[in-house]
């Protein structure tokens, strides 16, 4: 069984799902359906997914799994990311309110943090 198209081959519009079939049991649905946010993946794409997945997110696993390199891992999952319509990097940035800050600032200033301690805070990746 082959893939379903997403895109026309004659005008490269987006095609829209109108019948579902039941092997099992012969039952036909008719109507519009949505293919749903991973069917704009390509084949390779939605292998790699299915690799991250298994691998739990862990990029070294998918660098020995896979037999490539680190980048090369990193740059197909940014495709895959702007594949589905979001821009990878593109972080919420976090505000960390000016009281919050200064004492920050002032716990660094004597001592009580390390720098590396204060830049996870003010980035706001920790408490």
């Amino acid at each position: 069984m082959n893939n379903a198209l997403t895109r026309c081959p004659v005008c490269q519009n987006e095609l829209t799902i109108t019948r579902l079939h039941c092997e099992a049991c012969d039952t036909a649905l008719e109507g519009r359906f949505l293919g749903g946010p991973f069917a704009h993946l390509t084949r390779e794409q939605l292998e790699f997914v299915l690799t991250f997945i298994r691998c739990e997110g862990k990029l070294t696993r998918m660098e020995a799994e896979l037999g490539i390199s680190y980048p090369t891992i990193r740059n197909r999952l940014q495709e895959i990311i702007r594949a589905l319509g979001y821009e990878p990097g593109k972080e919420e940035v976090l505000e960390v309110s000016e009281d919050r800050r200064r004492k920050v600032l002032e716990d660094l200033d004597t001592g009580k943090l390390t720098a590396e301690a204060a830049m996870r805070i003010l980035r706001g990746e920790e408490a």
